[in-house]
């Protein structure tokens, strides 16, 4: 018997570290795309590079009380998963047909995202409710799936 975790459980758990850099007041979402077992990128949810945090400036959503799941373009933020696309994009890492795993169930705009980076499949820890994203990931040829830990 061994303590050893599964790649699942080891890739998820350096999206839960990967979280704790979140600058975002109401969620710490981490992502980290993997390819044939090996970490190609990760990324958090806050602030572009430079920018004052949320923690300084306020939350753009909690003053216009907007719920989970709508309006994702009003927020000073970029998701975790769009960070992780674009850190591989900066370095020049190809991401495709990568593993993304990440915290939070994807948004909407992070799905179509996701789809056009061809990434294969997305292994979440906890659901986000966007029922648009749920929509489009159905129609994509991209795996989905919760991990169950």
């Amino acid at each position: 018997m061994s303590d050893r975790p599964s790649f699942d459980e080891y890739f998820m758990k350096i999206a839960e570290i990967v979280s704790t850099r979140s600058t975002c007041l109401r969620r710490h979402v981490g992502a980290v795309i993997v390819k044939d077992n090996h970490i190609l990128a990760t990324g958090y949810n806050g602030a572009p590079k430079g920018f004052k945090h949320c923690g300084e400036v306020g939350c753009i959503r909690a003053e216009m009380n907007i719920p989970r799941g709508e309006k994702h373009e009003l927020c000073r933020g970029l998701h975790a998963e769009q960070n992780a696309i674009i850190q591989a994009a900066v370095f020049g890492v190809s991401i495709k047909n990568g593993t993304l795993y990440t915290t939070h169930f994807p948004c909407s705009v992070c799905s179509k995202m996701i789809v056009n980076a061809e990434i294969k499949e997305i292994v979440y820890k906890e659901y986000y409710p966007d029922e648009l994203s749920k929509k489009i990931l159905e129609e994509s040829n991209i795996n989905v799936r919760k991990l169950v830990i």
